[in-house]
Parts: C-alpha cells; structure tokens; sequence
C-alpha cells in the first residue's frame, strides 16, 4: 500500500492517473507504464505497508429480491385498444364541435 497524496501535484502524469488507481491494486498500471528507476526508488518513500488479505471481504453474488407474482388485468387487450383509438377521436370532435359552436359570424 501507498500513500501517494503528497505527490499528487508533482506527478508528471496528473493527478488524473493516481486518482482512477485509488482504492485498488494498481501494480500492473505502473508496470505497464514502464517507470524509471528514479520513480521507483521515490516509491519508498510512500509506502505505508502490505495488505492483509484476510481482511479483505470477499465477493457475494447479487441476488435479486424476490417479487410477488404479477396478476394481469382482467380488462380484454381489445377494449384497452378500442379506447386508444377512440378516446383521442373523441377529444377532436368535442374540439371541433366547440369550434364550430362558438365561432361568431362574420
């Protein structure tokens, strides 16, 4: 483990790349980076300590609360599809119709 937050401003990556490694093991990011060995010695001075493995939880599978069966509606698809088609119809002509009603002559 490595405390690297006094180092967050000099880093010449940013502050970026220490960042997205918090929290988790990030060796193979630094190997794959390819550090001088000027950069690797300046990692003893960060270093706090090793992990102890069996304190680290290990990982449970989601699963997913149980939910009550769905009862579906007793109303027929067709009289909901009947309704869709008919509802807006009626809106038009009860539009229409109180358009044509209230229109004073010209």
């Amino acid at each position: 483990v490595y405390d690297v937050t006094k180092f967050l401003e000099d880093h010449p990556g940013g502050d970026e790349v220490l960042l997205s490694a918090t929290g988790k093991d990030a060796s193979d990011d630094f190997e794959d980076v390819g550090h001088s060995s000027s950069a690797r010695a300046m990692m003893d001075e960060f270093y706090v300590g090793d992990v102890d493995t069996s304190t680290i939880p290990t990982k449970t599978k989601y699963t997913p609360p149980k939910q009550p069966h769905y009862e579906q509606d007793k109303t027929s698809d067709f009289v909901i599809k009947l309704l869709q088609f008919l509802v807006p119809l009626l809106i038009l002509g009860l539009a229409f119709g109180v358009r044509f009603y209230t229109k004073s002559p010209a």
